[in-house]
């Protein structure tokens, strides 16, 4: 949305220019959602555990250069991962054995751990970032990548990204990307309808309106879970009566989900689980069929005896509360999302059917992002990125987890726990799934896990998200397709998208 942030800085998680993350800086390897196959080496060459998974060896590609024509050396890997929130708490030591080799020690196994070491961590130059003091408000406007583009023009309603001639497999054949700002999902679907953009992942309640003209193609990739966000922690200073579990229970029994699905997300959604574990691709580590999903209907009824159970009334109107104070929670979601703000509506209405009252509002995205990051919220419509493999640990860890939060007015350093939430048992079972590459172990780790979380409801799951991909097959070959899911073809999603960019090409006339 508008104005874009002048922002290229691959540790801003959330604030950064979208095509940051992979079009400019890449990890190491490209593990892909979409596919059981071994990640494919960007930077990375090839990577090795030691018995223990205390001891990780990568080898890099040779010969690779920085956009600014320096080289990219396994120092600069070394560094990175030294560097910032890229720095794992266990690290012990991280060494440039020679041009191509990092020896990563860390004091705890990190067998479940590569998929983020090695596929969401950012690598950066070391000649730059080592003389950056302040590496969170850095904003790094001339971004120096080892990608396949590099930044040519900037303004805050688009931004321009062209081929990098260095990068390692050669320029790549579309010379030109512009990224950019639209307000309102509507808005962009008009754009894409008359042919002025050729690639968008967004809601569209009639994909048949857009790919009808023979010009466009869609794939809806149900995967992101979308989400009642609580500040859930009164300890780390949220407050409201979110932060009662009680009160997030019943919210969760109050939702007619099935409702929400049709009406706000045109019935394109799936059904989220609570365990937070991606559904049929994560089978296997789902420890209590019960969890599978979350329930459809609402149970004003069930909502009333958790709400009593824990000592509210009703008042006179029919709403409860505590002690002579009214639960009354605020929900808020990006003007312009019209999925998220149609829901919104719908939660607040089904739960005040239940005696909960919630006021849903709208706010610009620049307004949404200020306060889910320092967590001065009660409520927010929002959607979690899912895990890269087949495996919901970097789930756990990154949104559940303490080490991944913050107190109230600070950013989590690492990990997106927006949600403050902290809990020493769902900590243990973190570590001891990180630990291990006995599926037994970690079944059991994860199964403490999805219990605590589906009790504590931090996150309260709505839907699986209705992830729709849009894209311009009239003019541009070499997209994912069913029988090809080399990528997942939403052009938000980090790695992927540069991925399918150096797959491109110009459809010949």
């Amino acid at each position: 949305m508008t104005p874009i942030a002048n922002n290229f800085n691959p540790f801003a998680v959330d604030t950064a220019a979208h095509l940051t993350f992979g079009a400019i800086y890449e990890p190491l390897f490209f593990f892909n959602q979409l596919s059981a196959e071994a990640p494919v080496g960007l930077i990375g060459d090839s990577f090795e555990f030691n018995a223990d998974g205390t001891v990780l060896t990568i080898r890099i590609k040779p010969d690779q250069k920085w956009s600014d024509d320096a080289d990219l050396t396994a120092e600069d890997v070394a560094f990175s991962l030294g560097y910032g929130s890229n720095r794992d708490p266990d690290t012990v030591s991280v060494e440039a054995t020679d041009a191509t080799t990092v020896v990563v020690t860390y004091s705890t196994p990190k067998f479940t751990a590569a998929s983020m070491i090695l596929g969401a961590t950012f690598i950066v130059p070391e000649h730059i970032w080592s003389k950056i003091t302040d590496y969170m408000s850095e904003t790094n406007p001339k971004p120096v990548g080892s990608g396949p583009y590099v930044l040519k023009t900037f303004t805050d309603a688009a931004y321009t990204l062209e081929a990098n001639p260095l990068f390692r497999e050669g320029a790549p054949d579309i010379k030109k990307v512009q990224d950019v700002g639209i307000d309102s999902n509507q808005s962009a679907e008009d754009l894409l309808k008359t042919g002025e953009l050729d690639w968008v992942g967004q809601f569209v309640a009639n994909p048949d309106g857009v790919t009808g003209n023979g010009r466009v193609a869609t794939m809806n990739q149900q995967q992101d879970p979308t989400v009642i966000m609580t500040c859930a922690d009164a300890a780390l200073g949220c407050k409201g009566a979110q932060t009662d579990p009680a009160v997030r229970q019943a919210l969760n029994a109050a939702m007619d989900r099935a409702s929400i699905s049709k009406k706000a997300f045109a019935g394109l959604a799936g059904e989220a689980s609570p365990s937070f574990a991606l559904l049929p691709r994560d089978e296997k580590w789902l420890s209590d069929p019960s969890l599978a999903t979350s329930p459809q209907r609402a149970d004003a009824a069930e909502a009333g005896r958790i709400l009593e159970a824990a000592g509210y009334t009703k008042d006179s109107d029919g709403f409860y509360g505590k002690d002579g104070t009214a639960i009354e929670l605020d929900l808020f979601s990006p003007d312009g999302w019209t999925d998220y703000n149609d829901a919104a509506k719908l939660i607040a209405a089904q739960a005040a059917k239940a005696g909960i009252r919630v006021n849903a509002r709208t706010v610009s995205e620049a307004e949404y992002w200020t306060p889910v990051s320092n967590g001065d919220f009660q409520l927010a419509l929002y959607g979690l990125t899912q895990s890269l493999v087949a495996d919901p640990f970097s789930n756990y860890d990154q949104y559940f987890a303490t080490g991944a939060t913050a107190k109230v007015g600070e950013m989590p350093a690492k990990g997106q726990n927006y949600a403050r939430y902290s809990n020493a048992d769902v900590d243990a079972a973190v570590a001891a799934a990180g630990a291990t590459q006995d599926e037994g172990v970690k079944k059991e780790a994860y199964a403490r896990i999805q219990a605590q979380i589906a009790q504590d409801l931090p996150y309260i799951p709505v839907v699986l998200n209705a992830s729709q991909a849009f894209y311009n097959t009239a003019e541009f070959a070499g997209w994912p397709t069913a029988d090809d899911l080399y990528a997942n073809p939403l052009p938000y999603l980090s790695t992927a998208s540069a991925v399918i960019l150096t797959h491109l090409h110009p459809v010949e006339k």
